[in-house]
């Protein structure tokens, strides 16, 4: 387990890369966030991210263009001036280098991008910390917001894993970079999810956790490598909804609504699980909105 000293020191300086990711930014400025020498700052930045400062800013900004790049009818050279970079040459350059095709390419095609969405190095060593079964308990009770949405028949772009069960284990067996890949495709219907199969969609030798994204049912757009497309029928989901909390708090947040949907019972409202009828999914967490997560339900009364 690292020192608390050294991963906070590099999460203050991807909080300080996130609020200047628009500006120019010096090892000086990330060494006075971080409250240590630019040498040492360097070497735990790399040590806990496997990234340089200037890689991970770099990647970030590349990263952050091609979002702006896909959603909004901008100028390429635009782009790059509003990411630090001097010239469209240069941009091109460590575009192409980041993601293997020119931004020229990608404005006209949008195919799916190994982005690079960072989360922060504290939730990650705090997670560990605590154990994933073994998360503190809090007697406090907390309102959850409950609400039934109709879910249309859709495809799911997911990437499978080999026997993960939570989030976690699920990167230790496929990386973190899926999450990016997710993220950049243009189609979804809404954000990307977490998510535990149905015994009826795994496949033999795959895990119950994957990770996701649901698109229109007449996708036909690039599948990325190592991705498949299934498709999902029209069902009822019950989402679940906690309040709003400190980031550094989401572990027992989420472990608070497990508790909740374990106990709940939907037929008091008219309603009954129906795991067959879709994958069981999260939201990624964030502290602002609560934590989101989703079970398929049908009406009592339905077949």
């Amino acid at each position: 387990m690292e020192s608390w000293e050294k991963i906070n020191a590099v999460q203050r300086m991807q909080i300080y890369i996130e609020k200047h990711i628009n500006e120019s930014i010096t090892l000086y400025m990330l060494a006075n966030a971080a409250g240590y020498s630019p040498w040492y700052c360097t070497r735990i930045f790399k040590e806990l991210t496997n990234k340089t400062p200037f890689e991970y800013i770099r990647a970030l900004r590349l990263s952050r263009a091609a979002i702006k790049l896909r959603d909004e009818d901008v100028k390429i050279i635009d782009v790059a001036l509003d990411f630090v970079f001097d010239s469209h040459e240069g941009f091109t350059r460590a575009f192409s280098k980041q993601f293997g095709m020119t931004p020229q390419y990608y404005c006209k095609n949008t195919p799916p991008l190994k982005l690079f969405m960072p989360s922060h190095i504290r939730d990650y060593y705090l997670m560990i910390q605590k154990g994933e079964d073994n998360m503190t308990k809090n007697s406090e009770v907390k309102t959850v917001f409950v609400q039934v949405v109709d879910r249309p028949a859709r495809k799911l772009i997911l990437k499978r894993g080999i026997k993960a069960t939570h989030y976690f284990e699920y990167c230790e067996e496929v990386g973190c970079d899926v999450w990016g890949v997710l993220c950049s495709i243009k189609e979804a219907l809404y954000e990307p999810i977490g998510m535990w199969m149905p015994s009826n969609l795994i496949k033999p030798g795959t895990s119950v956790y994957a990770q996701g994204v649901e698109v229109p049912v007449n996708y036909e757009g690039e599948i990325p490598e190592g991705f498949e497309l299934i498709d999902l029928k029209p069902c009822r989901m019950m989402v679940f909804q906690g309040q709003p909390y400190e980031d550094e708090n989401f572990d027992d947040e989420i472990n608070q609504l497990w508790d909740t949907i374990k106990n709940y019972n939907p037929e008091v409202y008219g309603f009954k699980w129906a795991d067959e009828d879709g994958p069981r999914f999260q939201l990624a967490p964030m502290g602002y909105r609560g934590y989101i997560e989703a079970r398929p339900v049908k009406q009592l009364n339905e077949k």
